[in-house]
């Protein structure tokens, strides 16, 4: 049975019914300067700078609901890159602050706003924006992604290593002796869709490239377990972090939730390619199936309990044992994009497991959206990640298998709603 004939979660109308409850709930998170983190019961923690990639990430969000034909997402969508193309970027420097220099919203240079690192994971997810609003057809959202791109590719893109630099300084006079894993993956996301916005195969052929490394080198090297953490050199660093292992950004040891998600984007990659008019490496669909059986085998209760631990120390023991909701959602995702490229019926029973796990533990019908994280016997927790800051994992979870696949989720949704009949329902 594949995902598209059941009923419950996972199929077509209860993902329509569930994206429009998360659109709800982010639709609360607008501030005068982006988007706010929100609280488990859905309401903006005031004391909380604005965060530039959770506003970027509901802009991607917003932009993609336009492009489904909700109604309100547009001006949503546009209150995002108003932010992104105001509070949020260094007008003097270049680059965009990981968070508002204040809540007000003022632009004017503070010494705060100076000791902000630039980073490449921020900046990532501003592409991703404007490039899924350019997409959509929002004003100033193409000269957005033009600065982003400039802003990319003079100062985190690193020709040598094909892949990119972790951070900056404020003055941008000081790159951080540390590459990562976590940022380079979220560029191949992001580069991606300027590829699709654009239509400059560049940017296609530098997601290979990082997936290149990192997949099919580092993973494949370490038996499909991939270190996140390197010297600016590229020497892995396997004990990084070791003593803070529940880092919401950089924990130590083998992160589940990224294997799936990388498997998912080397789904995404082939479409790309092809759109590029690239040949498709051979390595590419194996790795991705690869990547995937071995974040399965090893995280999926891997504690003896149902859900997917965060963490896995080199010997596959689990280190952080919390449940994310992020992974769940990629884990949705990757059995879905696999399925579909493949045709293989096998991922439809991952599929359909992990839809009935995060229906039965990570969505909040009482309060909105879903749980983001829960403690090892799946009840709310909040010990790496407190409420619930933005609902970018679990909308794409939900949009994903109603629109195909694509290089982007943005291109996939616009192609559907070119063929959308005049007057038709989305």
């Amino acid at each position: 049975m594949t995902a598209s004939q059941r009923s419950g979660p996972g199929h077509p109308d209860w993902l329509r019914a569930e994206e429009r409850r998360l659109l709800a709930f982010a639709g609360r998170s607008a501030v005068a300067d982006g988007f706010g983190w929100l609280d488990a019961r859905g309401r903006v923690e005031e004391d909380r700078p604005t965060a530039t990639w959770i506003t970027a990430r509901m802009t991607h969000v917003f932009a993609l609901a336009h492009l489904r034909g909700e109604g309100g997402a547009d001006r949503l969508a546009d209150h995002g890159i108003a932010a992104l193309a105001g509070p949020l970027r260094d007008a003097a420097r270049g680059g965009w602050y990981e968070e508002a220099p204040d809540r007000g919203g003022q632009r004017e240079r503070s010494q705060e706003a100076d000791g902000q690192r630039r980073s490449a994971y921020t900046h990532a997810f501003v592409v991703l924006a404007a490039s899924s609003a350019a997409l959509a057809d929002r004003p100033g959202a193409r000269d957005l992604l033009d600065e982003a791109l400039r802003v990319v590719d003079a100062r985190f893109w690193e020709e040598p290593a094909r892949a990119v630099r972790e951070s900056w300084d404020g003055a941008w006079t000081d790159a951080e002796d540390y590459r990562g894993a976590n940022s380079n993956m979220h560029c191949v996301e992001a580069f991606l869709a300027a590829a699709d916005a654009t239509g400059d195969r560049r940017w296609t052929l530098r997601a290979l490239a990082i997936a290149e490394r990192l997949v099919h080198g580092v993973a494949a090297d370490h038996d499909w377990r991939l270190p996140e953490h390197f010297t600016s050199a590229w020497r892995a660093l396997p004990d990084h972090n070791r003593d803070r292992p529940d880092d919401p950004f950089r924990p130590f040891g083998s992160t589940t939730g990224h294997l799936l998600e990388w498997a998912r984007l080397l789904v995404h990659l082939e479409p790309a390619l092809k759109d590029a008019g690239e040949d498709v490496p051979d390595w590419l669909r194996p790795d991705a199936a690869r990547l995937f059986d071995h974040a399965v085998r090893r995280g999926w209760a891997a504690d003896g309990a149902d859900g997917f631990v965060y963490t896995l120390d080199w010997a596959d023991a689990p280190v952080v044992r919390e449940r994310m909701h992020w992974v769940v959602a990629e884990a949705t995702m990757a059995a879905w994009a696999l399925g579909a490229l493949t045709g293989d019926d096998g991922y439809a029973r991952h599929y359909d497991r992990w839809w009935d796990y995060a229906d039965r533990h990570h969505l909040d019908r009482e309060h909105g959206s879903w749980h983001h994280e829960l403690d090892p016997a799946s009840r709310p927790s909040g010990t790496v990640w407190p409420g619930k800051p933005d609902v970018y994992h679990a909308y794409q979870a939900t949009v994903l298998p109603q629109i195909g696949l694509a290089g982007s989720l943005a291109a996939a949704a616009a192609g559907n709603r070119a063929a959308r009949p005049t007057g038709g329902t989305p």
